[in-house]
């Protein structure tokens, strides 16, 4: 059996029957219906799109038990998830990275790395699996859902199945918006100057737009710092799954005949080739506004089918360690960024 290096793994040698546009329609049309749903609630009820996306997919998993939800269970839940990430990098430029200066920005990244590194190094205190870990520290350091995501498609479900998976996601979303009340108070409680709670609240918060909400909510100044640091956040997560990608590629487990070898898988590079033509080309508004929606759809879609896809009764099985990881890297996050904001 072939390492599963992306998530793509082939279980059998005899190739997957070929699937016509009618095989995907009941599954796609449902994860269509449940998203609608969410988006309508969240923007009714002032809820976070993120849970109450995860919420009604978990509501709609008994549809999953369907055999013809399948095929495009799985297209929402693994392309649209690919497609989107591709279109997150129409948000960053260079020159957001540029305007961020050097320092700062090496603090980014040594607090993404220091997340990383305390999370899965604190997981044997808890019991718990040091890909479950990866895969919660990384998607705290960089952009919470969308994160957590792009990594689970590295990772794949045989190191960390859907149950945990699911749990991971709806952690981090709570942890997320929790955050976005609770820092800009902690902030004002410390007397932090606007440049440094923007830096604090975009450092810290998972979500991109509960870290932009919550900098906006502390003042319009930092409202701008927080913006700016979480998109640079955002761009780290390339380099974050390179990394991934080299520490599992380095893992035991497989003859060194039969591993796959190290590549960039293909929505990474379209990532990393959208913020270059971002940055040599001043893309139209219209045009990057388009892409943000849609990475915002094709990423809540992803959301809303791989909830749909999981088993409640396994999530039973997971006991209260299984949040210890979400709560380790969102408390490292916090302080670290916090001990940062303090230098500038």
């Amino acid at each position: 059996m072939a390492a599963d290096l992306y998530g793509e793994m082939q279980l059998e040698a005899q190739p997957p029957a070929r699937r016509r546009l009618r095989d995907y329609l009941p599954g796609a049309l449902v994860t269509a219906i449940a998203a609608l749903a969410a988006a309508w609630l969240a923007d009714h009820y002032a809820v976070p799109l993120v849970l109450m996306g995860l919420l009604i997919g978990l509501a709609l998993s008994f549809l999953s038990q369907d055999a013809r939800t399948h095929a495009g269970l799985d297209l929402m839940s693994q392309t649209a998830l690919r497609v989107g990430i591709v279109l997150l990098g129409a948000r960053i430029t260079a020159e957001q990275l540029a305007n961020l200066g050097p320092l700062p920005f090496a603090l980014l990244v040594g607090i993404m790395l220091a997340v990383i590194l305390v999370t899965v190094a604190s997981a044997r205190l808890f019991a718990q699996d040091s890909h479950a870990a990866l895969l919660a520290g990384g998607a705290t350091a960089i952009c919470g859902a969308s994160a957590a995501l792009a990594l689970w498609s590295l990772i794949g479900d045989r190191r960390v199945d859907q149950a945990r998976f699911t749990l991971t996601l709806v952690g981090i979303t709570v942890a997320s918006a929790l955050a976005m009340t609770l820092y800009p108070v902690l902030a004002a409680q410390l007397g932090l100057d606007d440049r440094q709670a923007g830096f604090l609240i975009g450092a810290s918060i998972h979500d991109v737009a509960q870290a932009i909400g919550g900098g906006f909510s502390y003042s319009a100044e930092a409202g701008e710092v927080a913006t700016i640091v979480k998109l640079a956040r955002v761009a780290l997560l390339a380099p974050m799954l390179m990394l991934v990608a080299l520490w599992i590629g380095q893992q035991g487990g497989a003859a060194p005949a039969r591993r796959i070898p190290l590549r960039l898988p293909w929505f990474i590079l379209g990532f990393l080739a959208l913020v270059a033509v971002n940055s040599l080309v001043a893309l139209p508004q219209p045009v990057r506004a388009g892409a943000t929606t849609g990475a915002q759809a094709l990423l809540l879609l992803a959301i809303v089918a791989t909830a749909m896809k999981a088993r409640l009764y396994l999530l039973l099985d997971q006991g209260w360690r299984s949040f210890a990881p979400i709560v380790v890297a969102t408390l490292t996050s916090f302080l670290l960024a916090l001990a940062a904001a303090l230098t500038l």
